[in-house]
């Protein structure tokens, strides 16, 4: 395992530019204009693995786009790990924002990547971290040192739901068998203080649309006598939360799991800086739920926020009319134990019954998936830990994340196995964000240490 440090150094450049190569593909899944290009990423993520080791590679056909399979048996008696990730990406919008083009990669120094960092789409989520162990694996190949089987399944939907992953995993559970899962799309606390995240919240994602006059109205004929449905959806929203950031619709809070005082003191463990935190986003203070810290907030806590609204006219100028209609969309950020399509039916009982008679409201489910937690007795994270002992001389901080991967929880359900969520990235990465991220030293890193969970897995399940 010593020669990985040098295999780095000497491919160093090859790696960046592989990448570089995958960056530039815009696999923007939730638009059907890029078809073509999120196809010819499934096509490049297929080669790669080829040429890494995999002796047998499959293109996988799905009701959406392919799931590309990949695997490396080298005996039937030692354990399976199962790698998954992600070639599809999030739209690049606002493009405007970006400092230099999403899908033209480029290295440039910060001040926390004083090495650099690689500025594109996709860069940090999940590309970069998902060709990492692409990478570790031809290193171990090529090495000789391989010392379990491993397995891939790559998808082109997770940044639209994996709803092809879901009917992919049930039909395929022989060939998925493992007996760890390995997942680098999430991040650690700092690149000096590793960690790894133990928890992830669920999701629930709704559109809602208000109707109010069957076309557009003149403001000044109408205005005053008729209902606004932008005005009627706005505080609709307001009134989601009260004076106390609590979420108010029924029943939302009955299955939220209340950490301990004990549990609680272990996560305020974790190094947290509110200036720095207000600074990385600039921000003149913290908000959210009375009673929690923002650590606590963005993690143990449910949330329900707005991710767009729109209605009426927005064009350049004065247009005095009252829409006929007015959207908006909604995340829900759920905590392990809520359901999130009990919750789903929750917000839309409540959006429904809050809404005056001068109106009309629909409520259009998107998608959504449950939170997840993994135990740190588990000898996939105590694989982990070493592996990070081993590469950054410390122990991992166990962390949860505000953030959802809704397929963790299809795992366990269909393959019953649990996973190891080793993410390289930093929060201040961008990712869904202009000028998205992943730091070099970051990337190579990833690379160093994932070879070492394999070696450390091996050992500890016998």
């Amino acid at each position: 395992m010593h020669t990985i440090q040098s295999y780095i150094a000497k491919n160093k450049n090859r790696f960046l530019n592989e990448l570089f190569e995958l960056l530039k593909l815009p696999s923007i899944s939730a638009d059907s204009a890029y078809k073509k290009e999120v196809l010819q990423t499934a096509d490049f993520v297929l080669t790669s693995l080829k040429e890494a080791g995999c002796d047998k590679v499959e293109l996988c056909e799905t009701p959406g786009y392919p799931i590309i399979y990949g695997e490396k048996i080298i005996d039937k008696n030692l354990p399976t790990v199962l790698i998954y990730g992600h070639y599809d990406v999030q739209p690049a919008d606002p493009i405007e924002l970006w400092t230099t083009p999403p899908f033209e990669p480029i290295i440039k120094k910060t001040d926390i990547h004083p090495e650099g960092a690689i500025f594109a789409r996709g860069a940090c989520d999940d590309k970069g971290q998902m060709y990492m162990h692409i990478k570790a694996l031809e290193y171990m190949t090529s090495s000789g040192n391989l010392p379990c089987n491993v397995k891939f399944m790559i998808e082109g939907e997770e940044e639209v739901g994996s709803e092809s992953l879901s009917w992919f995993v049930p039909r395929n559970k022989e060939k998925l068998a493992n007996d760890v899962i390995l997942i680098s799309d999430t991040g650690m606390i700092a690149n000096d203080i590793p960690s790894i995240t133990t928890g992830l919240r669920g999701l629930s994602y709704v559109e809602v649309e208000v109707t109010g006059p069957n076309r557009d109205l003149h403001s000044g004929l109408y205005g005053g006598a008729v209902a606004n449905p932008i005005n009627i959806l706005t505080k609709m929203i307001a009134s989601l939360h009260d004076e106390n950031n609590h979420i108010t619709i029924p029943g939302f809070y009955d299955k939220v799991e209340e950490l301990s005082k004990e549990e609680r003191a272990e996560m305020a463990k974790a190094p947290f800086s509110k200036e720095d935190y207000k600074k990385s986003i600039d921000i003149g203070d913290v908000y959210g739920e009375v009673g929690y810290t923002t650590n606590e907030r963005n993690s143990i806590r449910p949330t329900l926020d707005v991710n767009g609204i729109w209605g009426g006219y927005t064009g350049e100028g004065a247009k005095t009319v009252i829409a006929s209609k007015a959207y908006a969309k909604i995340s829900m950020r759920l905590v392990p134990h809520q359901d999130w399509k009990e919750i789903t039916k929750l917000f839309k009982n409540h959006f429904e019954n809050i809404a005056p008679k001068a109106v009309k409201v629909k409520v259009t489910p998107h998608h959504g998936g449950q939170g997840y937690v993994t135990p740190i007795d588990n000898i996939g994270y105590q694989a982990a830990s070493l592996a990070y002992q081993t590469t950054f001389g410390k122990i991992p901080i166990p962390q949860r994340s505000g953030g959802s991967i809704p397929i963790v929880a299809l795992f366990e359900k269909e393959l019953s196995s649990k996973t190891i969520l080793m993410g390289f990235g930093l929060n201040s990465d961008a990712i869904h964000s202009p000028n998205e991220h992943f730091g070099v030293w970051n990337y190579l890193k990833g690379i160093e240490t994932i070879p070492y969970f394999y070696a450390n897995f091996a050992n500890l399940y016998r």
